[in-house]
């Protein structure tokens, strides 16, 4: 615990932070007594778990009430960071429907590119500058999914946002690694958070495994700056190499886009 505050600093900011994967992401880090910043829209939630964690683990937060999807989302969160020494990143906050592309209207499209890119894009190049002027080390944790990795029906600008979480994480490991800055994505499969849960997923005869949002989070921690691309659990390991390393492209997508179907075939 004493290394990873020494790498990361005694604060670090959850983006996404009230529930699900987000607040798991929280727990974990107060459990290795670091002080977090938690941003989220679910002001109820937040408050909730921050004192939840406040009483266990003894440790600070301060709260941002915020919607990731306004313009000037990013600037709020770098000034919520001013008087203290963040220097540990973790946006997980996402916008996601499973629903046909066509069915969405404009005003949704912008929600994903706000939430999904825009806002963790600005917010990552503030943070590096921030980071570099001081000197210090420092981590960034993006959340992406393997949803991204192939263009995946029903979730088709979900998957394309993530693709660029993604890309953008394994660019900026190599970039910033000289200033002592460490990137990583994630890409988790099928997790137990609220938001997946409610989409009411449709299993036939091969259930998928559908890992523990604290799991997730546990392994993503651990292996930030250690790994650019981390895959939580050993079913997913084995998904993605087989259909990375094993099956063309073409045959990867297909295969994903059918289950993608069948899991949601009322939609």
């Amino acid at each position: 615990m004493i290394d990873y505050l020494e790498r990361f600093g005694q604060w670090g900011m959850v983006a996404g932070a009230a529930e699900g994967l987000g607040a798991a992401f929280c727990e974990e880090l107060a459990s290795k007594g670091m002080n977090i910043v938690m941003v989220d829209f679910n002001e109820n939630g937040m408050e909730s778990l921050a004192g939840k964690l406040e009483k266990t683990f003894n440790i600070r937060t301060k709260r941002l009430v915020l919607d990731l999807a306004v313009s000037n989302a990013p600037e709020q969160c770098m000034k919520a960071m001013n008087d203290v020494d963040c220097r540990l990143l973790v946006y997980n906050a996402a916008y996601s429907r499973v629903k046909p592309f066509l069915s969405s209207d404009t005003a949704e499209l912008d929600l994903y590119i706000g939430v999904n890119a825009r806002t963790p894009l600005k917010l990552v190049y503030y943070f590096a500058h921030k980071l570099k002027a001081s000197k210090n080390s420092g981590g960034i944790l993006l959340m992406s999914s393997l949803a991204g990795l192939w263009g995946t029906r029903l979730v088709a600008t979900y998957s394309g946002t993530k693709a660029f979480n993604l890309l953008l994480a394994e660019a900026l490991s190599h970039e910033l690694k000289p200033y002592r800055i460490d990137v990583s994505a994630c890409c988790a499969g099928a997790t137990a958070t609220p938001g997946y849960l409610g989409t009411n997923p449709t299993y036939g005869f091969i259930r998928p495994s559908v890992m523990d949002p604290g799991r997730v989070a546990s392994v993503a921690l651990k292996k930030l700056g250690k790994k650019i691309l981390i895959v939580p659990g050993f079913s997913n390991k084995m998904t993605y190499f087989l259909l990375t390393r094993i099956l063309p492209r073409s045959l990867a997508a297909a295969l994903v886009n059918r289950t993608m179907g069948r899991t949601y075939r009322d939609f």
